[in-house]
């Protein structure tokens, strides 16, 4: 599988990425400043949480020699790419792209180098000042030192950099500590009720040979209390059974899907064609949510999977061999909707969920341009009708 697919095969991720290159582009007043950043205070600005790596982002991936190469390239005064920060705040930045150079400098200054079986838990330790605490980087359980590792060319002599460590690179640690690296800080001025601009501008970006894509980004610009739940959510046993995956998808697909449905179960009155803004206007609002409503989402969640004990990964499939998103957020709005009503169910029958995921008056509404308000609304008021039905 390559890098820009899917972890999740079994899943038709293709019903999520329909109006991904047809999206109408809005009109965008945008503000954007370079910056020139050394390393000494970009190591300052992540220990101090101006600068935040968001703990949901994709792991550090680097290898000590690609890590290495960067920290030279520095020390020569050699350019290294830009990177891009999102304003969120007044001295409060989330990175977008750059989070494996902006690392790497941050490790090497710590003379730590995370190691590569402990790095799919590291991020629960990035606090919500950003960094990480001394504690862990200084347990070898979860670093080792950080020793530059350069090739030498055949006939050559070693690099005399190789095996340095930051304490040790004597007289070229202030040119170390003093390179810049060019950052880009963009805000959006208008509208001033989204932060949509992000999409288009960061899905245009370059991450690492791989385009962002707009999971990613709301995970970046809409970090919140309700957004650490909701990576919790996704962890769900019975949830990873459904989708057929036991790991959580590197592209961030399952949590698109949980988004998409809470957001519908919210409500369709403000959907205009568009999920990809729907969803991102649920994303923006959800960082205000309080204790409260983040434990009711969360109950929710819980309660339908609990509903969802007789079901396996092939059940939301929809007569194909592969996990149904329009099908699974139909079941989920209407469960929901009926239990509002006072007919709370005491499980979802298998049979149920392929009845109505293989009938016509589901499908009519979920071929192409699925994402259409008509075809949206009507998924939902069929699939409500029928499990109503069979439910009794």
């Amino acid at each position: 599988m390559s890098e820009q697919e899917s972890d999740l095969a079994n899943v038709d991720t293709g019903e999520l990425e329909e109006e991904e290159s047809s999206a109408q582009i809005d009109e965008y007043s945008i503000v954007s400043s370079p910056n020139d950043f050394n390393t000494r205070t970009i190591n300052s600005f992540i220990e101090e949480g101006a600068i935040k790596i968001p703990p949901f982002q994709r792991n550090y991936v680097w290898d000590r020699r690609r890590a290495s190469k960067l920290v030279e390239s520095l020390i020569l005064g050699l350019p290294v790419p830009q990177v891009f920060l999102y304003e969120e705040g007044n001295n409060d930045f989330l990175v977008i792209d750059g989070q494996q150079r902006l690392m790497t400098i941050f490790f090497f200054a710590k003379e730590r180098f995370p190691r590569k079986e402990k790095r799919s838990i590291l991020r629960q330790f990035f606090n919500a000042e950003g960094g990480i605490s001394p504690e862990i980087l200084d347990n070898d359980e979860y670093f080792e030192a950080f020793k530059l590792s350069l090739p030498t060319l055949p006939g050559q002599q070693k690099n005399k950099f190789s095996g340095l460590t930051y304490s040790t690179l004597g007289q070229y640690k202030r040119q170390f500590d003093l390179r810049t690296i060019r950052n880009i800080i963009v805000k959006q001025v208008s509208p001033s009720d989204d932060d949509s601009s992000m999409f288009e501008m960061f899905n245009r970006l370059n991450s690492g040979g791989v385009n962002l894509n707009p999971q990613e980004i709301r995970a970046s610009l809409y970090h919140s209390d309700f957004f650490d739940a909701l990576f919790e959510l996704n962890q769900e046993p019975k949830w990873r059974e459904l989708l057929g995956s036991a790991d959580p998808d590197s592209r961030m697909k399952d949590i698109e899907v949980i988004l998409r449905s809470l957001a519908l179960r919210e409500g369709t009155e403000k959907y205009a064609g568009s999920m990809t803004a729907f969803v991102n206007r649920f994303c923006k609002s959800s960082k205000s949510y309080d204790e409260t409503k983040v434990s009711q989402i969360t109950s929710e969640w819980q309660w339908f999977m609990g509903l969802n004990r007789l079901c396996t990964r092939s059940t939301y499939q929809a007569g194909s061999s592969r996990f149904s998103p329009l099908l699974f957020e139909a079941i989920y709005v209407a469960s929901l909707a009926l239990r509002d009503a006072g007919r709370s169910l005491n499980e979802i029958n298998p049979q149920w969920v392929e009845r109505i995921g293989k009938s016509r008056d589901f499908t009519q509404w979920a071929q192409e341009g699925s994402t259409k308000t008509l075809n949206v609304r009507k998924r939902l008021e069929e699939t409500h009708k029928q499990l109503s039905e069979l439910a009794g």
